[in-house]
């Protein structure tokens, strides 16, 4: 059976397997609130670029000139496309829980490359575009783009105001402690106390007041200093270690998403993962409770 605690975006990019006792799943977590806001800058750069390149590059004096990037497949898909492919990358990259590589190269490294790479050609084709021409609004456009792109992908890394998450994960409901009963609805009569079917008034009580209740032992609190589950999300990526006192990661949590505190070991806290896995989260520096 699939667990209903796993939420959808934490299966994009699985392949299901099923077979006649369970349901598996295997291929990359692609966890997309991970992404920051650099990552929507690079976003909506990108978006910005594509569109640029159906525009008019060029301006002729005295002609009606329509001519665009895709006139030319080395400038259409050469250069404006490879910034597209850019962003792609490091974005798919940020979404990954582990960074994934490209003969031995980082692919965000790969895509912020590739975005300086059409930043800087555009650059030459804005400043020497040719005798009695002018750039018109696809060059003019392109280049801004490429160099909002190549600047967003380049000081994501460095800026923590950009590393902030580009959506912020949904408040979780708080967990009940288990057998804990709903309080009573709002005018709900008697929601405070419990009344015996056909109670009668006790003598001397004026006509039509509410028995009295007999009074109810109280039930024992735990000690202030009990541990309560809590749900909480991490700042950034790290890494969930065994029970058992393994030195190997078991798990990494990534930002953006919730995970269920259940136990308090000192500094450390015992978590549990949407999948149901639990392991010993060690730094718990800058959490957020939920």
């Amino acid at each position: 059976m699939i667990s209903g605690l796993i939420p959808a975006d934490a299966l994009v990019g699985r392949t299901i397997v099923s077979t006649d006792d369970e349901t598996t799943y295997e291929g990359p977590e692609v966890n997309i609130r991970s992404l920051t806001r650099g990552d929507g800058v690079v976003i909506g750069a990108a978006v910005l670029l594509f569109i640029a390149s159906f525009l008019n590059s060029y301006t002729l004096s005295g002609y009606d000139l329509d001519v665009n990037a895709w006139d030319s497949l080395g400038v259409g898909l050469g250069v404006y496309m490879s910034g597209v492919i850019g962003a792609a990358l490091i974005v798919v990259n940020r979404a990954l829980p582990q960074p994934r590589k490209v003969v031995g190269l980082d692919l965000g490294a790969v895509g912020t490359a590739f975005t300086v790479l059409v930043a800087w050609s555009l650059f030459w084709y804005l400043v020497d575009s040719g005798k009695n021409t002018s750039p018109a609004a696809g060059l003019i456009l392109g280049f801004v783009a490429a160099l909002v792109l190549a600047g967003a992908a380049i000081a994501t890394p460095l800026l923590p105001p950009l590393q902030a998450a580009l959506m912020p994960a949904p408040k979780p409901q708080a967990p009940q402690p288990y057998g804990a009963q709903p309080p009573g609805g709002y005018g709900y009569p008697g929601a405070g106390q419990q009344q015996p079917y056909g109670g009668q008034p006790q003598p001397g009580q004026p006509y039509g007041a509410q028995p009295q209740q007999a009074q109810q032992p109280q039930a024992p609190q735990p000690p202030a200093g009990d541990f309560s589950p809590f749900w909480f999300a991490v700042p950034v990526p790290r890494p969930l270690f065994a029970e058992d006192g393994s030195p190997t990661p078991i798990a990494e949590l990534a930002p953006g998403t919730w995970y269920l505190a259940v136990e308090q070991r000192g500094p450390a806290l015992v978590a549990q993962t949407q999948d149901g896995r639990r392991g010993v989260l060690q730094d718990t520096s800058g959490i957020q409770r939920g």
